[in-house]
């Protein structure tokens, strides 16, 4: 086979809506999370926003099929840095470190899997993306270290699907991701 089989347009419909589902339960469980534990900060809400930009970033980069990954990493960057500025413009919580910084790593995270898995044929084109956003990953191995944070769970959280999602990049185009290192870096 010379070319590999494109993926039914019913068949990536079910994974989009089962993709959604998860994704509005996420939602909602980070909603009760921040009513339980501390209603004066809504950093679900920033969550709930990182969540659907992550859909609109998706969505975008299927319909355009394009190459969209160089944004989403620096849009992971950028990102970053503004929820901390807004953290330290506030008062300096710390919910930017132990909250916002690992949502937007998972998020980025699961945009990347989700862009090779629905793009199956062009995974390269993501990869060396997808592995640069799981060296931004490691960020929180930093902050727990530097007990920065009081609370570790979602950067372990962050931490686990950014190793998973390495993991997997692996799998799927380990040869092609060496030739593409190479030819990138000169190495």
């Amino acid at each position: 086979m010379l070319y590999p089989q494109k993926l039914s347009s019913k068949k990536q419909n079910v994974i989009t809506l089962s993709l959604l589902i998860c994704s509005i339960i996420i939602a909602l469980i980070l909603i009760l999370i921040n009513h339980l534990s501390n209603g004066n900060v809504h950093w679900a809400a920033l969550a709930n926003a990182g969540i659907i930009y992550a859909w609109v970033t998706v969505i975008y980069s299927i319909n355009k099929n394009i190459n969209i990954a160089g944004h989403v990493l620096v849009q992971c960057i950028a990102i970053s840095i503004l929820t901390t500025y807004i953290d330290y413009k506030i008062g300096f919580s710390g919910w930017s470190l132990q909250y916002s910084i690992p949502i937007i790593i998972i998020i980025a995270n699961i945009t990347m899997f989700v862009l090779t898995i629905v793009s199956y044929r062009k995974y390269i084109r993501y990869a060396i993306y997808q592995l640069i956003i799981c060296v931004f990953s490691m960020l929180p191995i930093y902050f727990i270290a530097k007990h920065m944070i009081d609370n570790n769970i979602l950067s372990y959280v962050a931490i686990g699907i950014s190793l998973l999602n390495f993991v997997l990049t692996v799998c799927l185009c380990a040869k092609d991701v060496k030739d593409a290192v190479v030819r990138k870096f000169h190495l």
